[in-house]
């Protein structure tokens, strides 16, 4: 029972992790870019994982984790911020090769003001429930700032993807917060958000998700991009 919070972790990263050397793939090409990227990440989310448990926003069950802990996190739940965003960043990568995702920009301009919107008046609206507000709200300036500030020109495909990431994250999310086990992996404290849930996952999950992933695509599309960059040029005239 120890080891459950470990075997999530390892069971979510283990085929993306060796179909990375899959040929037509080539994901281990751009390990620097994503663990470079999934360092800065981890340390803006771990600090505020260490805050809401801190707080009792939410916490972890002694029973399922093997008792490491770095400050008042177990290191399960430091990997979960490696394994899951790897898992998410390599189908993000494979779509990219095999599918093209485009957007009207019209589109995609409104899509995006009407859902940070949305989100901002609802993280405004449940101001007193942390969980809801912390989450609805940044989720809305990152995607404006995604979107306004830095453009980024990647937003539709990992709109268009996200739901089918959604698929592995109900079967590794409902398991941590008690689907198929006696107690939850992961506990939450109803006060701090809406008390929604899907199946036993709460509805902020969803969001709190969707930004960790956008956060490790901003940062590793940033990585690629600044390795092309300085790239050497072959100045070798053809002959």
């Amino acid at each position: 029972m120890k080891i459950t919070y470990l075997l999530i972790d390892f069971f979510t990263i283990i085929v993306p992790l060796l179909f990375s050397f899959h040929p037509k793939l080539n994901f281990h090409k751009n390990w620097k870019a994503f663990f470079l990227g999934n360092l800065v990440t981890l340390l803006l989310f771990a600090a505020w994982d260490i805050y809401f448990t801190h707080l009792g926003v939410w916490g972890f069950n002694p029973r399922y984790v093997t008792g490491l802990y770095v400050s008042n996190l177990p290191v399960e739940e430091i990997l979960f911020f490696v394994c899951i965003p790897y898992a998410c960043v390599f189908t993000y990568h494979c779509l990219n090769i095999f599918v093209n995702i485009r957007w009207n920009r019209k589109f995609e301009t409104g899509f995006i003001i009407v859902f940070a919107s949305a989100l901002l008046i609802a993280g405004i609206y449940n101001h007193d429930k942390l969980y809801t507000a912390s989450t609805f709200i940044s989720l809305s300036g990152v995607l404006l700032l995604l979107k306004f500030v830095l453009k980024v020109k990647w937003l539709p495909k990992l709109l268009s993807i996200y739901p089918l990431l959604l698929i592995p994250f109900f079967v590794v999310n409902g398991i941590l917060t008690g689907s198929g086990l006696q107690q939850p992996v992961v506990w939450y404290n109803d006060a701090k958000n809406l008390g929604a849930r899907l199946l036993s996952i709460p509805v902020e999950d969803i969001f709190y998700g969707f930004e960790m992933i956008l956060v490790n695509v901003f940062f590793y599309e940033y990585f690629i991009s600044s390795s092309t960059k300085k790239a050497p040029v072959n100045t070798e005239a053809s002959s």
